[in-house]
């Protein structure tokens, strides 16, 4: 399994912020017996903070600081923790895309997650998109230099990489009717057959049609990410590339509720598979 530096992040963040809990300090008092320790005695309660919040990246000499104070003695312990931390400063495999990326959050937590649970409303899930597709989406997107859809189209197909693998995430994806009626005809054909040969019992595709009216899940498209060993992820994509990556587990429950209940809206696995056919019969 490829390697993902944001959870590497976001698993080193939570663990500090729960050693300083166990030893009983605020972060002003670490703050304090780490000035006090550190030779350039450039620590402040903010510095604390910023780093279990993963607005800073650790330093060694840092980290070993806070394993110091944190009365983390054990060699073997201390040296996980310093391997964590490299791993967590590395780029991830899509570093070299980071101009139409951006931070490149969700795909690289993606990269290393081990169930994918979407819902999606207007386009089609990036892991279950045709080139064709992808590459007619990205121009009607506003997209129009060559190289730059190119490389867009490129970026997509190598996300899609995960699903070979021999660890590969398990991905349920609820498509609304909305996504497969903007399609357009050029490519609809070649995106159905793609989603009815592609499942298998670890990725299956559910279709919520128009006739079921007004449903949980009208606020939009989300993804709800979920791994071995750290806690779920939700990522809601917005405007622009950017997006809003959730963590609080309060909101990520109400979001698996309203997956929940998308999912029981929607036609079965079968009922959808059949309905796709159908689809494709009439554009045949």
């Amino acid at each position: 399994m490829a390697a993902s530096p944001t959870l590497r992040r976001r698993r080193l963040a939570r663990q500090l912020l729960r050693l300083r809990e166990q030893a009983g300090l605020t972060a002003k008092q670490t703050a304090a017996q780490a000035k006090k320790q550190a030779p350039d005695k450039s620590w402040f309660e903010a510095k604390v903070t910023r780093i279990e919040t993963r607005k800073q990246r650790v330093r060694d000499a840092d980290l070993q600081v806070l394993l110091d104070i944190y009365g983390v003695t054990d060699p073997g312990e201390r040296e996980a923790y310093r391997k964590l931390a490299r791993e967590a400063g590395k780029s991830g495999w899509w570093f070299g895309y980071r101009d139409i990326l951006g931070a490149g959050t969700y795909i690289d937590l993606e990269t290393e997650a081990s169930r994918v649970r979407t819902y999606q409303v207007q386009n089609l899930p990036g892991l279950l998109q045709t080139e064709e597709y992808a590459r007619t989406m990205i121009r009607a997107g506003g997209v129009t230099d060559d190289d730059e859809v190119d490389r867009r189209v490129e970026v997509q197909m190598m996300r899609q990489h995960i699903l070979t693998r021999s660890d590969a995430p398990r991905l349920w994806a609820v498509i609304d009717e909305t996504a497969f009626r903007k399609t357009p005809d050029t490519v609809a054909a070649g995106q159905l057959r793609h989603l009815i040969d592609v499942q298998r019992p670890s990725l299956r595709v559910q279709v919520l049609p128009d006739s079921v009216g007004p449903h949980a899940g009208m606020d939009g498209s989300f993804v709800i990410l979920d791994f071995p060993a750290d806690p779920s992820a939700v990522y809601i994509e917005q405007t622009g590339g950017s997006g809003l990556l959730i963590e609080d587990p309060e909101q990520i429950t109400l979001y698996e509720t309203v997956l929940d209940h998308v999912q029981a809206a929607a036609l079965s696995v079968e009922e959808s598979r059949a309905w796709m056919q159908r689809r494709l019969s009439q554009l045949d």
